[in-house]
């Protein structure tokens, strides 16, 4: 019953600015996972303690990932806290139709809203990744 999960997040507090967010990426098996990925059940997060914050967007999930998209933890423990989206992914994983239906899920719709996701507004990347040479959109 081994699942993969690629995300798992939590805050102490609803106001803390931390979270994940996973854009432009592809979202796929390893090579040596790909014979048997059909024996596991792969899931894009689930929360790690209250207040979980996490989105995907511009990316590119692949089929291993479940209609649901995310995972419960222990019961209902921190869905009524949590804040996760998706906006603008493709691929064969990336359908929300089947998603789950927790009051902190939302399938993001307005780029406004994404836009607070990005690397230049979610960790103010444009004030301090250039001088790393990292290369990134923002």
């Amino acid at each position: 019953n081994q699942q993969i999960i690629y995300t798992a997040q939590g805050r102490q507090d609803p106001n803390e600015n931390t979270g994940i967010s996973i854009q432009n990426c592809t979202v796929t098996a390893a090579s040596d996972l790909v014979p048997v990925k059909t024996s596991f059940e792969a899931y894009l997060g689930r929360p790690w303690r209250n207040y979980s914050r996490t989105v995907f967007m511009k990316s590119y999930l692949d089929d291993l990932i479940q209609p649901a998209g995310w995972l419960e933890w222990n019961g209902s423990f921190a869905l009524s806290t949590l804040y996760y989206g998706e906006y603008m992914n493709s691929g064969p994983g990336a359908g929300t139709a089947n998603r789950v239906r927790w009051a902190g899920y939302q399938v993001i719709k307005k780029s406004k809203e994404a836009k607070k996701f990005t690397v230049s507004q979610f960790i103010e990347g444009n004030s301090w990744l250039p001088s790393t040479g990292v290369r990134y959109r923002s």
